[in-house]
């Protein structure tokens, strides 16, 4: 069990998640967040209307889980998703995102908003784009950041139209040992050395 972290800019914690390691070799780490998973949200004064972290009052994972594919040093991760009882793919969810940097409690990373959605029928579709220029606004990321978060999409939607991709159709069928137990936060945080 492990703590994915997502932290801003600043170093602050912007949702922390329960999660468990798939698998962890030099080449990929795979790691899983389960229904029911909790997610933990730091206060703090928000760019929000009330002032609260925008998924404030969502504790934990809903659905199926999302199992996330990330090779080091990379600048995303490939999430999969399932729906339904059945567990029906639907897709590969591209999220850019920082290269996820280990921690004592497992790893951090900076979501960078922009995604790609890639449907099991072909083909892609930017997601978020549109609201970038109003993050740089916000003070979440700097312009610089918003650029090369556009370019790190512009390559990856080049390959997959060239038909390229790293990841694997075998993650399609993948599930979780049913004996797995929910994953917890540590009772107590590290303390700084």
């Amino acid at each position: 069990m492990i703590v994915r972290r997502e932290v801003l800019n600043d170093g602050r914690a912007w949702l922390e998640a329960a999660a468990i390691v798939v698998e962890d070799t030099p080449e990929l780490l795979a790691s899983y967040i389960p229904e029911g998973s909790p997610f933990r949200f730091p206060a703090g004064d928000w760019p929000t209307r009330n002032g609260l972290h925008p998924w404030h009052g969502k504790e934990r994972w809903h659905g199926h889980g999302v199992l996330m594919l990330q090779r080091p040093g990379e600048s995303y991760a490939i999430w999969v998703f399932w729906f339904r009882p059945e567990r029906e793919f639907r897709g590969w969810y591209v999220n850019l995102q920082e290269p996820f940097r280990r921690t004592e409690l497992g790893y951090d990373t900076q979501d960078l908003e922009l995604d790609i959605w890639v449907p099991a029928t072909g083909g892609w579709k930017l997601k978020d784009d549109d609201v970038l220029e109003g993050r740089i606004h916000e003070g979440r990321f700097t312009g610089e950041q918003v650029a090369a978060t556009r370019a790190e999409a512009k390559r990856v939607t080049d390959e997959l139209d060239a038909g390229r991709r790293w990841w694997s159709d075998e993650w399609i069928a993948w599930r979780p040992d049913p004996t797995w137990p929910t994953p917890t936060f540590p009772e107590t945080p590290p303390q700084p050395t």
